[in-house]
């Protein structure tokens, strides 16, 4: 606790003190606030971390420069910290994270590593680089600093909510849960804290349940700022001592929540600062009529993924559904659909006309239409329409 009050110190002539924002969209089951560390410096808690691990190097330390891994926000933490403190920073980075997150990190004046693989491979490339240089590692979460400085939001949720009956936190290498749960649970224990993790990256939810540190073999997640294959091993003791729960969200759960940040609350996340907001929409976190607050831990999602994360979450909800119609390749078939369609209020916004194929009468055709509904009850209103009009339904995608 002292290390975080120290934290706190350093951290109030650099970090943002985010707002604690209250979501209407949310709050059905339990009033939830929305703690909005995506609109950080660097755009992500990260700096938090960093900087204050950074803040306690010593001047023969800053001198030999310092080495870091990561998948791209702990690698903006490390570069503005560096900078500030005029340090050389050398960052490896996997290369499958987003172009945004390594041109920023570069932004910063970092030296940056593409790494093949994912952030497990980076940090293999980076130990090895500091056995050779002799260089001061600053561990993404792995590290008592950089959670003390994590930790330094659990003190910020008090102070702007002091009846917070519970916390939902996304899980990477577990340096921010934490953080946050150890702070929390020393002030208020009676606080409820929720991990939440990608499915296909359950590092530490896995480690979790089975009451030891497990490797994943592989994770695929798009929410990359938690695609870790091992948890720490520190921040895996302080979640098994502290954390009440970890849950896991799918992934197109996780677009939908990008997409309802978006919509709803006017703000832009990444898929891993959407994972506690997806574990509350798809009620994965066991609480009624409670002060619920949501970390939405970071926003640097990269606009050639946005739009993919878009179309998914659409067709999640309901939003968007294609739809593959036979009929008579002959005039007005295509009018009379679309007037169906119409009449119901959906939206056509692709159509592809196919010719009949080997295997089908020689008049028939193929009709695919993408639309836009409001929900899945509309779109199944408009595929009956069409079926009492006679019309064969060949295929749907939702």
């Amino acid at each position: 606790m002292e290390k975080v009050y120290e934290a706190k110190k350093v951290l109030s002539k650099v970090a943002r003190k985010t707002s604690l924002v209250h979501s209407n969209f949310l709050s059905k089951s339990n009033k939830v606030f929305l703690k909005s560390e995506n609109l950080q410096l660097t755009g992500s808690f990260k700096l938090r971390g960093a900087y204050y691990k950074i803040s306690k190097l010593s001047d023969e330390q800053k001198k030999k420069g310092v080495i870091a891994c990561s998948a791209g926000n702990h690698a903006q933490g490390v570069a503005l910290a560096s900078k500030e403190n005029n340090i050389k920073a050398t960052i490896f980075i996997p290369a499958t994270a987003p172009l945004s997150k390594v041109e920023a990190t570069r932004a910063y004046g970092a030296d940056i590593a593409l790494i093949d693989g994912v952030y497990d491979d980076a940090y293999n490339e980076s130990v090895k680089f500091q056995k050779e240089t002799d260089g001061v590692f600053i561990h993404p979460f792995d590290d008592i600093d950089v959670v003390a400085g994590q930790g330094t939001i659990a003190l910020e949720v008090l102070e702007q909510l002091d009846e917070v009956d519970a916390i939902v936190v996304p899980i990477g290498g577990g340096g921010l849960i934490s953080g946050i749960a150890a702070t929390i649970k020393q002030i208020k224990p009676s606080c409820k804290v929720y991990g939440v993790q990608a499915a296909k990256a359950g590092s530490m939810y896995e480690s979790f349940k089975e009451h030891k540190r497990k490797e994943l073999h592989m994770v695929n997640t798009f929410a990359d700022g938690t695609a870790v294959k091992l948890p720490g091993k520190l921040t895996y003791e302080i979640c098994c001592e502290y954390v009440d729960d970890i849950v896991l969200v799918e992934e197109d759960e996780i677009a939908s929540a990008v997409l309802a940040l978006m919509e709803k609350e006017k703000m832009v996340s990444e898929g891993a600062g959407a994972l506690s907001v997806a574990a509350i929409m798809f009620d994965k976190i066991p609480l009624k009529d409670k002060n619920v607050v949501a970390i939405v831990s970071g926003g640097n999602i990269d606009v050639n993924i946005l739009s993919r994360v878009i179309n998914r979450a659409l067709l999640k909800t309901g939003r968007i559904s294609n739809i593959t119609v036979e009929l008579l390749d002959k005039p007005g078939q295509l009018k009379e659909v679309s007037t169906i369609i119409a009449q119901y209020g959906a939206n056509v916004i692709r159509v592809r006309h196919n010719q009949g194929g080997e295997g089908t009468d020689i008049n028939d055709c193929y009709l695919k239409i993408s639309m836009e509904t409001r929900d899945f009850e509309h779109f199944n209103q408009i595929k009956e329409a069409l079926i009492q009009k006679g019309y064969h339904i060949l295929s749907v995608i939702q």
